[in-house]
């Protein structure tokens, strides 16, 4: 594995990192590795995903036709 250092971490990031860690149960640089992690993890677009699942099973938008609600605005309701 890599070691990385960080150097001129002004004195309340360190602090704010320090209180993250023990709120999380771990150690500072533990804490650091996961917001690191974390902060180049690729990031899955939920529609993304799914469109992309829909295309690899081969479905197009006619397949969904049966899913269209009806667009007829809603009657108000009455209190007679």
């Amino acid at each position: 594995m890599a070691v990385l250092t960080v150097r001129n971490v002004p004195d309340e990031v360190h602090r704010a990192l320090r209180a993250l860690a023990v709120r999380h149960g771990r150690s500072t640089e533990a804490e650091v590795r996961d917001i690191l992690a974390n902060a180049v993890k690729p990031r899955i677009r939920m529609g993304d995903a799914l469109a992309e699942i829909g295309r690899r099973a081969g479905l197009a938008d006619d397949d969904f036709a049966f899913l269209e609600r009806d667009k007829t605005p809603a009657e108000p309701m009455r209190f007679e």
